[in-house]
């Protein structure tokens, strides 16, 4: 039979084994520069925070870019969910209305981003060339917005920049 004061003695040395041997796995924020240096490791890099998504900004001034004539051309004023466009002529002398209306402005970074905007029939229900379609479907894209223009039924794609 063993004594027991040799059975607390066996004991006493495991538990100073396991506590010596907890004391050299000490993760790496709690060693010492000396310590890192000795080992090649060092303290854990944080992550970078992602950054919030930010929607594209689509409020202001807009004026097509790709007109065929120095004389005409389009432009359009969005607010955070209104667009209004319209037919520039004459040099800028005559503007005519073409499409105003609402629309939800976007909440993500997605791109192409397209939405539909709904017709303000009282805005555009006395002017002659404007659109008469429910709806429009805008596209932003590459810092560009484009949709379709149907005039005597032929369509073009009218792009424009901020201005």
């Amino acid at each position: 039979m063993i004594p027991k004061k040799a059975l607390v003695a066996v004991a006493a040395a495991g538990a100073i084994v396991v506590l010596l041997a907890g004391c050299s796995t000490l993760s790496t924020s709690e060693k010492t520069p000396e310590a890192v240096r000795a080992t090649g490791t060092s303290s854990p890099t944080p992550s970078p925070t992602p950054e919030a998504v930010k929607p594209p900004e689509l409020a202001g001034e807009w004026k097509q870019n790709n007109s065929a004539s120095a004389d005409g051309w389009m432009t359009a004023t969005i607010t955070a969910n209104t667009i209004t466009a319209n037919f520039v002529t004459n040099g800028g002398d005559t503007t005519s209305l073409f499409w105003a209306g609402s629309f939800t402005p976007p909440s993500d970074d997605s791109s192409p981003y397209v939405w539909t905007s709904s017709r303000d029939e009282a805005a555009t229900e006395s002017a002659l060339l404007a659109s008469t379609d429910a709806t429009k479907d805008f596209s932003y894209e590459d810092s560009e917005i484009s949709f379709p223009v149907t005039i005597a039924g032929s369509t073009a794609t009218v792009r424009m920049s901020r201005e």
